[in-house]
């Protein structure tokens, strides 16, 4: 062979072990793939990032197992040791992307894939990119055999991942089986999107039988529907393209304001409180009046669904909405709703997104029972969130803001917020206002008749309501302003832009 043979040769062996790696190069597979309504790995990744943008390391890699296979079954069977990954755009915005090859043996982790992932994790934070992570995949995987081993457990991937908290935004997506060290990795994300087939557990069938705890199919570990109801998951989607849609919008929102924006309908806002106080509502249309139009994204609807979070735009600004539900135990906060609202204001601070805070509560949950849930610690974790944001917030008091639980609301008081407002209704005290009554006065009513005390705690009540209307606790400069709700979206964005904090965001 000529000298001048030889480049051309090895371009051709180089092309043609790329090709190995793609997914035309396994058409069985890939059929059974989609029979099942899914998507490979390369597919969900061609999705998401900006064609052509894609610089993909170790995609040579093959699985270690030379010891017990031939080079040339690894090369066709385990191309990039079954995860793929590198740098990329979407929609011009740098980023990180991994995923793991469910169609390379289960999507197993690897001992030189752990390398890879290794090496991608430092690369995405040393520059500072957001990244993406499609964990599906079933674990450790036990065969590779030309690395010494005896436990493994040296592996770098988790503390690695880990360390990123805080460091540049995670977002993992879930479909299909994401068990034991897959599972690590996706539970390690800031956020965690979900299709309706994922399982997520931290051992699969085979652990678990393994541990002496009996058999189980894999479809009976942490199901979704699970998942979303105790706060693990905090999107569920329709499928892996809905998936990719939905991390789309939370990398555009990561990179800060977009073109001014108004509400669709501000002045509904005027309207979207029952006349009558005692009644519950669903805090959901407010938000979405507040917000420019189809800017909101809900998180973890399932779980403590008495306070609702969302991110969302207002005025073009990115802003994290925390919101008391009333259709859910009146709105009170209960030791999952604190520990929801903790985990947003703490995910909102680390992204550098400001915080909207919609105030209805009667308090914290109270009692014995509420108790027992550890509500205290959870509580006070809400408390210590809200007073450490570094990020504006700003407060608006719907309706009812009582007690600790709206002080919780309000990062801890009235005045942590850069701005707190009501709306006109609103009423403001150190505790529901009946009970108040009741509880000042317990010595008078305890000596009247019954018609004779209800009558006097009607009318105390009443007395103390005018006493804590919004008006009269912005007379006294509890609170900073009593605003048409109509002019709300755009106070809170000229609160925002005047804040200076709205443009902080990761490098884009």
């Amino acid at each position: 062979m000529a000298d001048d043979e030889r480049p051309a040769d090895g371009l051709r062996e180089v092309l043609a072990r790329r090709f190995l790696t793609t997914d035309a190069a396994r058409p069985e597979k890939v059929a059974r793939w989609h029979a099942r309504g899914r998507r490979t790995a390369r597919e969900d990744i061609a999705d998401l990032v900006d064609d052509g943008s894609l610089v993909e390391y170790g995609r040579f890699v093959t699985a270690a197992q030379e010891g017990r296979r031939d080079l040339a079954d690894l090369v066709v069977e385990a191309p990039a040791d079954g995860i793929i990954g590198g740098t990329a755009t979407v929609d011009e915005r740098p980023c990180a992307v991994l995923s793991y090859d469910y169609l390379v043996m289960a999507g197993t982790q690897g001992m030189r894939g752990h390398r890879k992932s290794d090496r991608l994790i430092e690369l995405a934070g040393r520059l500072r990119l957001p990244t993406v992570f499609f964990t599906e995949g079933g674990g450790g995987r036990p065969g590779d055999t030309d690395i010494p081993l005896v436990s493994a457990l040296d592996v770098g991937s988790f503390a690695l991942w880990g360390e990123l908290q805080g460091v540049v935004p995670r977002i993992a997506v879930v479909s299909g089986r994401c068990f034991a060290g897959n599972a690590v990795i996706a539970g390690c994300a800031d956020l965690r999107i979900a299709t309706p087939d994922a399982n997520l557990g931290m051992a699969g069938p085979a652990m678990i039988a393994g541990g002496g705890l009996g058999h189980v199919t894999p479809e009976e570990i942490g199901p979704v529907s699970d998942q979303a109801a105790n706060g693990v998951l905090d999107v569920v989607v329709p499928d892996e393209a809905a998936a990719v849609t939905v991390v789309r919008e939370l990398l555009a929102l990561l990179s800060g304001p977009a073109e001014r924006s108004a509400p669709a309908d501000a002045e509904s806002l005027r309207t979207a409180l029952p006349d009558n106080d005692r009644e519950a509502f669903d805090v959901r249309p407010v938000v979405e009046a507040l917000a420019d139009p189809d800017t909101v994204l809900w998180l973890r609807e399932a779980f403590a669904p008495e306070l609702v979070t969302a991110f969302a735009r207002i005025n073009g600004l990115p802003v994290g909405i925390v919101a008391n539900q009333s259709t859910h135990l009146a709105g009170a906060i209960t030791t999952g709703a604190s520990s929801k609202a903790a985990d947003f204001l703490d995910l909102c601070e680390r992204w550098r997104i400001p915080v909207v805070s919609l105030v209805d509560t009667p308090g914290f949950m109270v009692g014995p029972e509420a108790e027992r849930t550890g509500l205290v610690r959870e509580a006070a974790r809400m408390v210590t969130a809200g007073a450490r944001l570094t990020v504006p917030l700003v407060g608006v008091v719907l309706r009812r803001g009582y007690g600790l639980g709206a002080q919780a609301m309000l990062g801890g008081s009235t005045h942590r917020p850069v701005l707190t407002v009501a709306w006109p209704e609103a009423h403001l005290g150190a505790m529901g206002l009946e009970g108040a009554v009741r509880l000042s006065m317990a010595h008078e009513l305890a000596a009247m008749d019954e018609p004779d005390r209800e009558a006097a705690v009607a009318r105390h009540t009443e007395d103390l309501r005018q006493h804590a209307k919004a008006l009269n606790v912005a007379r006294v400069f509890e609170i900073d302003d009593v605003l048409d709700p109509a002019e709300t979206p755009a106070v809170i964005a000229a609160t925002l832009r005047a804040a200076g904090r709205s443009g902080e965001r990761w490098p884009s």
